[in-house]
């Protein structure tokens, strides 16, 4: 079995590392390459060394939304962390009690993940500007309205998916350990922190970094919700860089320097996170 892996491995791994070097590694060494070159299109650049770079923290119509949007997206992110995991293994937790129509809900609260981010974009503005036209306002009005907007869309997309993940990781505890802690005289809370919550270490660690990741990089949802209004100010980060790519001619390399500086904090972010909770995973 063995000898026929290792025989017929590089004719599967073949297409999709053909695939991954396209479609991944080539754009992104362009992409880096294109942020020390002044451009309008790939044809014509020029490179300038770190101007792209300077010209973000030099030039105050670069540096203020892009700070702003960072720390906007950065709030966001760590909001929907907690959110989305605390509700995901919450819903997770009752959904593994063995009632009657556990698998009827894991696909109720799994379908929104199968939506677009841009249809439940327009179909959310739709909702809340309805409720909120009650009250005389909008989701533009202020930028507290489309943070929390947004949240409400994340949640509704991703509690399902990360509960899946969540079920997995619960179900694969063994019923031994938990038995145990019942004849210790261990609570239900303190079974669940002592015993359920460590086992599911690995889980969790899959979950923070996903929902971390797509918190970061959301922009389908932002762009059909707000654009980023009122006046840019619930703009999150990867719509600013597509705004600053896009909206200003020679400014594609500024764009373009921004979108390297997000992936190098998001990297560093991401693997400080995997990091934390690794450490805390049990060996099974």
């Amino acid at each position: 079995m063995e000898k026929a892996i290792k025989k017929y491995f590089p004719i599967f791994a073949l297409p999709t590392a053909i695939a991954f070097f396209i479609f991944f590694v080539a754009p992104f060494v362009l992409g880096v390459y294109l942020s020390f070159c002044k451009f309008t299109t790939i044809t014509d650049a020029k490179v300038v060394g770190f101007e792209n770079y300077m010209k973000i923290f030099t030039d105050e119509t670069v540096f203020d939304p892009f700070v702003h949007s960072l720390w906007y997206t950065a709030l966001f992110a760590v909001t929907s962390v907690i959110l989305i995991n605390v509700l995901a293994f919450a819903v997770a937790l009752l959904l593994t009690k063995g009632f009657k129509g556990t698998n009827l809900f894991r696909t109720v609260f799994f379908m929104p993940n199968l939506i677009g981010g841009i249809v439940l974009g327009y179909i959310w503005q739709l909702i809340f500007n309805g409720i909120l036209n009650k009250y005389s306002l909008t989701l533009t009005y202020h930028e507290k309205y489309g943070f929390w907007g947004l949240m409400i869309l994340l949640l509704w997309q991703q509690v399902g998916y990360m509960m899946v993940i969540y079920i997995a990781g619960i179900q694969n505890v063994p019923g031994d350990l938990i038995e145990a802690a019942k004849i210790d005289g261990a609570s239900k809370f303190e079974t669940l922190k002592s015993v359920t919550i460590p086992m599911v270490m690995p889980s969790i660690t899959i979950c923070t970094f996903l929902t971390l990741t797509n918190g970061f990089k959301l922009f389908d949802q932002n762009l059909a919700l707000t654009n980023g209004e009122p006046m840019r100010m619930s703009e999150m980060l990867a719509m600013n860089i597509y705004n600053t790519f896009y909206d200003r001619t020679g400014y594609e390399g500024v764009g373009q320097a921004e979108a390297v500086i997000f992936f190098i904090l998001v990297a560093i972010i991401s693997m400080i996170q995997l990091r934390a909770t690794r450490s805390k995973e049990v060996q099974q």
